[in-house]
């Protein structure tokens, strides 16, 4: 990933969850956490930017990084064994990483910035820290992720999403 990491007094971690609740897009993330849930969310994710062209995601690199982005779009460029490129585009509200994320496999598709992008990853580490101290926010946010999943597999054009 080529990201820069500013700092977090720039990222508003209500920024994001007005992304998610005003999303219209199937794959906009159903993540319901109330107004003290969200402070403690954000105390396990870190901020991320990118400028529009930066690589986010590298098909087949072995990484489990979730991301959910505040703003922007980017691209997601499938290769499949006939050289053929499909792609989706993602945008605010919703996230990426979550294929590899749950199945413990290699990125299945490479992400661009389509334009300036804000978002907020979360490592399986931090994962693992926020489900033994905040249980009830973890089961909210794995719902949630689970849910982007299905709808992107349950739609033939945005499973190249799935990353």
């Amino acid at each position: 990933m080529n990201a820069s990491s500013p700092a977090a007094a720039r990222f508003d971690i209500l920024a994001l969850a007005l992304a998610m609740k005003h999303s219209n897009a199937l794959d906009a993330v159903p993540l319901n956490l109330n107004d003290a849930q969200w402070p403690t969310l954000a105390n396990y994710l870190q901020p991320v930017s990118l400028q529009q062209g930066q690589v986010l995601i590298e098909q087949g690199v072995k990484d489990r990084t979730v991301y959910f982005v505040e703003s922007g779009s980017l691209t997601v460029h499938y290769e499949d064994d006939k050289d053929r490129v499909r792609i989706a585009v993602v945008s605010a509200g919703s996230l990426l990483g979550e294929g590899a994320f749950f199945s413990h496999l290699p990125r299945s598709a490479t992400v661009h910035a389509g334009s300036a992008c804000r978002l907020w990853c979360l490592t399986p580490l931090r994962f693992r820290e926020l489900s033994t101290r905040y249980p009830d926010v973890a089961l909210d946010l794995t719902v949630a992720m689970s849910a982007v999943l299905a709808r992107r597999m349950y739609n033939k054009p945005k499973r190249v999403a799935v990353t």
